[in-house]
């Protein structure tokens, strides 16, 4: 009895098999059929290997919120050359509820303006890298990618710098750490001492034969220092047709946190525009002459998170494209094969026609006559 029930079971089971088995000797190999085959297999062999490319690769998502954080410092990167002596200029911020931030983490060293053959090549290839990130937006991910948390200098020529010459201008570098509220920084005439309606800078000991705004922005970012990402403002020079000359940049700071896998941070996106001019009191062009850099604080956040393709989605993907080429050749091979046989069967067809009215006319003798060629 248990035998028979295995029999039976196993009968069930081969009752159930999708893919039967044709034996070897109804099977029929044609050139049709081997061409067929050898193109399947170079396209899902190209295909396949492109789709490794697409797994190993990966993209950034970006996903927006509402900004909460509300009590945190705001951290300011800085690292701008002016072509005035230390002494003559000081930097500091003023933010929008008239609160002075002390400037203990800025540094003043006097360098040279005109920058070695080096460090003209590397700004010559940060201003091209800007003028690429206008036009190809999809070059900020691979930025992002690339980002990583190495301590490094934001210029990375300032070892070779020429010294032999007197210095002639002034390197304002470090951080800042400012409230979370607009707020403006900027580097003006004197040094800036503290008033009870805010705060006053000492210009009136500098001579205006001295002032030369002329500066170049080698970095300016918010946020926490990432090496590897280049700020809107990074490269930046500008060059003052006058004495009196003030330089404005109105920013607005996106708050950004990073997720990749080189790195995981809270930094600061931002876009800026400039406006420069030359101040002329008698002309009615009014104004304090300087570098004034107007910030303001989105509401928003960015999220932006480094993705890869899951492993079982490679291959599911894999596996439509092994499948899908197999039916698609062999439905195509099918039709083709269909269709020449239904136009030799209609040459035939008509060929037997022809004979079957030649006997019909003239009978059983209509084999003795000579038919033309099929």
């Amino acid at each position: 009895m248990r035998r028979l029930t295995k029999k039976k079971a196993l009968t069930l089971v081969k009752e159930l098999d999708a893919f039967p088995k044709v034996p070897e000797s109804y099977v029929e190999s044609t050139a049709s059929g081997g061409t067929v085959s050898l193109i399947a297999f170079t396209l899902m062999a190209v295909l396949a290997f492109l789709e490794f490319f697409v797994y190993t690769n990966t993209w950034m998502k970006y996903e927006y919120e509402v900004d909460k954080d509300f009590s945190s410092k705001l951290r300011i990167n800085v690292d701008i050359t002016v072509a005035m002596r230390c002494q003559y200029i000081g930097a500091d911020v003023l933010d929008l509820a008239e609160t002075m931030v002390a400037s203990d983490g800025l540094n003043y060293e006097p360098v040279n303006f005109e920058l070695s053959p080096d460090e003209r090549l590397w700004h010559i290839t940060l201003l091209h890298i800007q003028e690429r990130l206008k036009v190809e937006h999809s070059l900020q991910d691979v930025l992002f990618k690339t980002a990583h948390r190495h301590t490094s200098c934001f210029h990375p020529c300032f070892v070779c710098r020429d010294s032999s010459s007197p210095p002639n201008a002034c390197r304002i570098h470090g951080h800042l750490y400012v409230n979370k509220v607009a707020g403006n920084f900027h580097i003006t005439v004197g040094k800036s001492i503290p008033h009870p309606r805010g705060h006053a800078h000492l210009a009136a000991l500098v001579s205006h034969d001295s002032y030369n705004f002329s500066h170049r922005i080698d970095h300016l970012s918010f946020g926490e220092a990432i090496p590897g990402l280049i700020s809107p403002l990074d490269g930046t020079e500008k060059i003052a047709a006058d004495y009196n000359h003030m330089f404005q940049y109105f920013i607005t700071i996106v708050p950004t946190k990073l997720n990749t896998y080189k790195v995981s941070a809270e930094t600061h996106q931002y876009s800026v525009t400039e406006r420069e001019r030359v101040i002329n009191h008698a002309a009615g062009s009014h104004g304090v002459s300087g570098i004034f850099m107007k910030y303001d604080i989105s509401s928003l956040m960015v999220k932006v998170t480094e993705q890869h393709m899951p492993f079982w989605k490679f291959l599911v993907r894999l596996c439509g494209i092994v499948g899908g080429i197999f039916s698609t050749t062999g439905m195509i091979h099918g039709l083709v094969g269909f269709l020449v046989d239904v136009a030799c069967c209609r040459f035939k067809m008509g060929g037997y026609r022809l004979e079957k009215t030649l006997f019909l006319f003239y009978g059983e003798n209509c084999e003795d006559l000579i038919l033309p060629p099929n």
